[in-house]
């Protein structure tokens, strides 16, 4: 069978397809991350204080320089990783092999592709993070305002999907709202646990020279190194899942909204009106203008809950020390991410273009779902609760001419329809969106001083 020859050695080409997996297209959107790490790692390289040198600081601005190229080139699509790199170290490494002949030979010193695709997937993590969390604030703001525009519209509250007592759109929005904020949470813990630089672990027990760990994760913008070298490379796949198990809870979010739009929209219920662009239309039926974002999203939560155990049975049985196996959670985590942001892109200016039919949520309520209300009324005029239920079960004839407006202008405490506290959801929106400019603002600063040049590289 052919054989190819590639940096590591001659593999068979079958084989090497085999291993290669999907890497060679996957690592395209490590290009940039692959490049800052080994930026790092360079100028560690070149402080180390070791005889005769191992890098010199002008080998370090030669290799900075081709990095930059490279990145480059990668915004512009022009980088190429071939089957033969099998992933986008190995092509990097190439690449400045080629350019810098003996120099490129020298910058895996000390590090193990296994240590690059584990920080590589901590910087490309940092980021996706971050622009969830943007967009999670964007979908929170839009359900806020939203719920503020119709605040006062009567809702039928249900349990059991049964009529059950008055409610709001303003409150139903809201709720969502404040899902997605306890999500941001979540997601801000997932970062926090994230952002820590597992570069210098080599192939997991460390190296025989002084490396500075400390140093490389403070030229990538991480707020600490992880520690132990064994579990900096242990570490892979628990904190992909780590990721995807928030991402996971954005998505519950998400799907329990898009259920409520698809019941919500029925004749039956007319209390929405989807945008119809938002919507699509049947080959047969004329008519039909269909739910599918709203489908989709409750579909695709299941899609991002089955990468995030997939993670989990790939590493559950793995023993200490890198194996294989981790190759296929790349696809899941990139996969997971990318469904979950989509997601959140989509619903956000659906929300926003949807349309309340105030009449069909009025006349969506029957005397009886004033009754706790009615019960609770007699209550405060004396009657033991437990009296005033049954009287109340016993007379439902008596609620008749209650107004729904009237009845949720009596609800007025904290988290009510009528205590809703605007400012709790703008605050905490806003938190959100500082946390991200501030962390945004630091890892960029960090990295351009790093490369030489502004980052994000133009």
């Amino acid at each position: 069978m052919a054989k190819q020859k590639t940096t590591v050695g001659i593999i068979n080409n079958e084989v090497l397809a085999f291993t290669a997996g999907r890497d060679v297209e996957l690592d395209h959107a490590l290009i940039t991350v692959d490049c800052v790490g080994t930026a790092a790692h360079v100028t560690m390289l070149s402080k180390m204080p070791v005889k005769p040198e191992l890098i010199t600081e002008t080998d370090r601005k030669k290799v900075i320089e081709g990095l930059v190229e490279i990145i480059g080139l990668a915004q512009q699509n022009k980088f190429k990783i071939k089957l033969a790199d099998q992933d986008v170290h190995l092509a990097v490494e190439r690449t400045l092999t080629k350019k810098l002949g003996d120099l490129g030979k020298k910058i895996h010193t000390c590090r193990s592709r296994n240590d690059q695709v584990a920080v590589d997937l901590r910087l490309y993590a940092k980021e996706q993070i971050l622009q969830t969390l943007e967009e999670a604030a964007a979908l929170a703001d839009a359900l806020t305002a939203f719920g503020k525009k119709h605040e006062k519209v009567p809702m039928v509250g249900r349990t059991h999907m049964q009529p059950g007592m008055p409610s709001s759109v303003g409150l139903w929005a809201t709720a969502h709202a404040e899902s997605l904020l306890d999500d941001c949470v979540s997601l801000v813990n997932a970062y926090e646990l994230n952002d820590q630089c597992p570069l210098g672990s080599a192939a997991s027990y460390g190296v025989p020279l002084p490396i500075d760990r400390q140093l490389t994760s403070d030229l990538l913008g991480f707020s600490r190194p992880t520690h132990n070298v064994l579990y900096a490379n242990n570490g892979r796949g628990k904190m992909e899942g780590i990721v995807l198990s928030a991402m996971s809870q954005v998505m519950l979010t998400l799907s329990r909204l898009a259920q409520d739009f698809m019941l919500f929209t029925m004749p039956e219920f007319d209390y929405f009106k989807l945008p119809a662009e938002f919507c699509t239309g049947s080959s047969i039926m004329p008519q039909k203008q269909n739910p599918d974002v709203c489908e989709l999203v409750r579909a695709k939560a299941s899609r991002v809950k089955a990468a995030e155990l997939g993670v989990y049975d790939l590493i559950k049985g793995s023993p200490t020390g890198y194996n294989r196996d981790l190759q296929d959670a790349k696809e899941l985590f990139m996969e997971g991410i990318a469904t979950t942001r989509s997601c959140l892109r989509i619903l956000t200016p659906m929300v926003s273009a949807t349309k309340v039919n105030k009449k069909a949520l009025i006349d969506g309520f029957t005397p009886d779902v004033f009754a706790t209300d009615r019960a609770l009324e007699l209550v405060g005029e004396g009657m033991p609760f437990r009296d005033a239920y049954h009287y109340v079960k016993e007379n439902l004839h008596e609620l008749d001419s209650i107004d729904p407006t009237e009845a949720i202008l009596l609800k007025t405490h904290m988290g009510a329809p009528l205590g809703l506290d605007w400012s709790y959801f703008k605050e905490r929106s806003a938190a959100v969106k500082a946390t991200v400019r501030e962390e945004r603002k630091a890892f960029n600063k960090a990295i351009s001083k790093l490369l030489g040049v502004s980052y994000p590289v133009k």
